[in-house]
């Protein structure tokens, strides 16, 4: 069946989005201009240093844009960036001024295809995008709070560069095994990163991340090298679409890159805590062997139960493991087309499993994943 044409005005806002991408840094640094001229006191709720802000926000707002001709990913996508939005303390009367500011940056810098069409196209993506928003966010106020308090009490060093850390929550957190949360340290405010839950919800209400310290990464590194137990973190609302589907009896195929084994770890448990009746197969991947930091904690799980296989894949091949990019070595082991596809990792991973997969015939709507960079104004 062919694909449905675009809407006019989804035609007009990818118009848009074409003739910006080569100048998006200019426009970017335009639309924030714009923003903190008309409202001085939006400033207060970004970082003091706006490179670690970068285009997040506008980011955001081009990739909601490009979904409007589907309400239902729409309404998804945004309905976690209102909850999202809480706690950086955004409030409905902000809106009006970011859509100003982001028409004021488009007509600039697309004002070779700019015209009161295009202009009209943008304000009602823009109207939609905002009322969904502050719904959503209204309806989070009801029953949840903006942001949580959550105390350390366990900071593991793994690897010189992974900790794995253990926090209580000052109140009970809802959470579903595969979801990540946003989280702002004490030494940098209103700087939030992503972490995925490295277990599926437990008993006694405590939640597990894995860390891994990148160049130049703020909360990375304070959260390795600096944080400790007895300090206070803060974390965002669950956001996250990678959760199992216990309805169904396919198979599972998992693939975790070097800290993106965490949520994985916690679909296992999840998998288990609901009866294990189907299989699991988990690709654990690395660049080298000594990166594989929770290798025992996946060993041990598969030694508990039967339905669990996993098997390691490095770039420098020790004799128990697999080698070569990741994508290859599930296709070997393939095929896949019966199962259900988990994939987290770096986003260069996650785009060629997902390539391969599609080729040799899973089907798309059985793969899943959350790129950052799909939701990037939800924290990171």
């Amino acid at each position: 069946m062919d694909a449905k044409p675009p809407s006019p005005d989804a035609f007009l806002i990818r118009r848009t989005l074409d003739e910006i991408a080569p100048v998006a840094d200019k426009a970017t640094s335009y639309f924030y201009a714009l923003l903190f001229l008309r409202r001085p006191d939006l400033r207060d709720l970004f970082p003091v240093s706006m490179e670690a802000q970068r285009d997040r926000l506008f980011k955001a707002l081009l990739s909601a844009a490009e979904r409007i001709d589907d309400p239902d990913a729409l309404t998804v996508f945004l309905s976690q960036l209102g909850r999202g939005h809480r706690k950086y303390g955004t409030r409905a009367p902000d809106y009006p001024a970011v859509g100003e500011s982001l028409i004021g940056a488009l007509s600039r810098y697309a004002s070779a295809v700019w015209t009161t069409q295009t202009e009209a196209a943008w304000v009602r993506a823009y109207t939609a995008i905002s009322q969904i928003m502050i719904d959503s966010a209204a309806a989070d106020e009801k029953t949840s709070p903006p942001w949580w308090h959550a105390e350390i009490v366990a900071h593991e060093r793994r690897t010189r560069d992974v900790a794995v850390l253990t926090v209580r929550p000052d109140q009970a957190y809802p959470f579903l095994a595969g979801q990540y949360t946003s989280v702002e340290t004490p030494w940098w405010p209103r700087v939030w990163r992503h972490y995925s839950f490295a277990s599926a919800p437990r008993d006694d209400g405590l939640l597990t991340f894995h860390i891994r310290a990148v160049p130049a990464g703020w909360v990375s590194n304070a959260l390795v090298n600096r944080a400790g137990p007895g300090d206070v973190i803060r974390l965002g609302p669950p956001a996250g679409s990678m959760t199992v589907d216990h309805g169904s009896e396919n198979g599972l195929l998992c693939l975790g890159g070097g800290t993106g084994i965490a949520p994985i770890k916690a679909l296992v448990e999840d998998v288990a805590e609901h009866g294990g009746r189907r299989s699991v197969d988990v690709f654990y991947g690395a660049r080298h062997d000594h990166d594989l930091y929770d290798l025992d904690t996946m060993l041990a799980l598969r030694a508990k139960h039967p339905w669990l296989s996993v098997r390691t894949v490095v770039c420098d091949t020790p004799h128990d493991a697999l080698s070569g990019p990741l994508p290859e070595a599930v296709e070997e082991f393939g095929p896949w087309d019966t199962h259900d596809a988990y994939l987290s990792g770096p986003p260069g991973m996650i785009r060629s499993t997902v390539d391969t997969l599609v080729r040799i015939g899973v089907p798309s709507h059985r793969i899943r994943h959350d790129l950052v960079h799909e939701l990037v104004a939800a924290g990171d």
